[in-house]
């Protein structure tokens, strides 16, 4: 019998020529021959004759947001779960790094919606939308948003697709599961080894499940585009432009934040921070990982910028896990694009209600590729947005993921420097 060794590992095996070609490249390609496709069905004039090709087109695209939907609560639940059970958070320290955490999405949420309200992108073109669409008026009720967030049974959650009851879920079950294994460390014992594992492997699936997902996202965009075009033109992708643009100053004013809160909150110059975290920053654009970045800044963090080691392990390690603020912002102002574009409004008391799912879905929001693509189904649920329009969203999000997992990896890098003090470390070790 054979032994299996590093050459047969599942890493090694070669990969299929069209599986080595890079996402980002995939989609460009998509978009080309969309294009071209939509152009030869009648850019916006088509022939009643094509009508059943041309709505056929985007069944790859309504495919792919039913798996989104179907993988976004499993994905939250056990992403929360698996964090908690295995990240080390210090007492003092983890109470701090959860202030600096939630303030910093919280910002970077009401950034997102105030760039979203003031330029309005999705006014900025005309679409063909459902006649019955339509978003149930929402009153702003704290006491109502409370009692909301207490499901009536476990799995029902899981179900309904309701963000902030999974999220409790998950919380619970997390900090209990956390507080056992701790007091079975200090007894000696290793019962919990077992839950653990069996929360790592479910992880484990439900990425690799997410990962095939993703895989057909190039076959939706060629649908999606080429069937936006065949019928209405290029007008809808004016708005979407607008979209990019507003996104893009958005993430550019929370990265401004971040430099404003490294000058006044910490020992390190803003030039120094990002000259030093280019790396970290360039790795995560490249990647739209920040799991992947993670090595990369922890070690610019203490090497090139000169933090303690602590510090930087609590920022790109601990925080990564639960910080993704540009993916909190794009959530949000999704949200906002999509109800301006399909002509409704959301009222204060609903972009509150977007404000908090964005907040607990980013917590869920795996550090992995589009990972912000399957929970922003869960925002969308929570205040009546029709999840079709999600689809319009996946032409634009494999450059905008990037965009927002760079600010993700930036909002990190931001926590360990302000952890770190207005001390430096050198200081310490004379």
């Amino acid at each position: 019998m054979s032994h299996p060794d590093s050459t047969t590992s599942p890493e090694t095996i070669a990969k299929p020529w069209w599986q080595r070609i890079p996402l980002t490249l995939q989609i460009v390609i998509a978009l080309v021959a969309a294009i071209s496709v939509g152009i030869a069905l009648g850019a916006g004039n088509p022939s009643p004759s094509n009508a059943a090709l041309i709505n056929n087109l985007a069944i790859p695209a309504e495919l792919v947001l039913k798996a989104l939907r179907a993988l976004a609560t499993p994905l939250i639940l056990v992403a929360v779960l698996h964090t908690l059970m295995t990240t080390n958070i210090p007492g003092t320290a983890g109470r701090r790094l959860f202030v600096l955490l939630l303030s910093n999405t919280t910002v970077a949420i009401l950034v997102g919606l105030f760039v979203a309200n003031v330029l309005r992108p999705g006014t900025w073109g005309n679409v063909v939308t459902p006649t019955t669409t339509q978003i149930t008026g929402q009153s702003l009720d704290p006491w109502g948003l409370i009692k909301d967030a207490v499901p009536e049974a476990v799995l029902k959650p899981l179900v309904d697709n309701n963000v902030i009851q999974l999220i409790v879920i998950a919380l619970s079950f997390g900090i209990v599961l956390r507080g056992l294994k701790s007091e079975q460390i200090a007894q000696g014992k290793n019962a919990y080894q077992p839950i653990e594992d069996v929360i790592g492997i479910l992880f484990e699936a439900v990425v690799r499940i997410l990962n095939w997902v993703i895989a057909l996202v190039p076959f939706a965009v060629f649908g999606i585009v080429a069937k936006t075009v065949a019928k209405e033109g290029f007008t809808p992708f004016q708005s979407l432009g607008a979209f990019i643009v507003a996104v893009l100053l958005a993430l550019l004013l929370q990265a401004c934040y971040y430099l404003t809160r490294v000058k006044f909150g910490s020992w390190v110059q803003p030039l120094k921070f990002l000259a030093g975290g280019s790396d970290a920053f360039l790795t995560a654009f490249s990647t739209s990982s920040s799991a992947a970045a993670m090595p990369v800044t922890f070690e610019v963090l203490q090497t090139k910028i000169g933090l303690r080691e602590s510090s930087a392990a609590l920022g790109a390690l601990v925080g990564a896990n639960f910080n993704n603020d540009g993916t909190a912002l794009y959530e949000a102002m999704s949200a906002l694009y999509i109800s301006q574009l399909i002509g409704q409004h959301l009222s204060l008391g609903q972009q509150v209600i977007v404000i908090l799912t964005s907040i607990f879905a980013s917590v869920g929001a795996a550090n992995i590729p589009n990972a912000g693509l399957v929970t922003m189904t869960l925002v969308f649920t929570s205040v009546g947005l029709p999840t079709q329009y999600i689809a319009l969203l996946v032409t634009v999000d494999w450059f905008l993921d990037r965009c927002r997992t760079a600010i993700n990896v930036m909002g990190d890098m931001t926590v360990s420097t302000l952890l770190d003090g207005k001390k430096p470390r050198f200081v310490d070790e004379a």
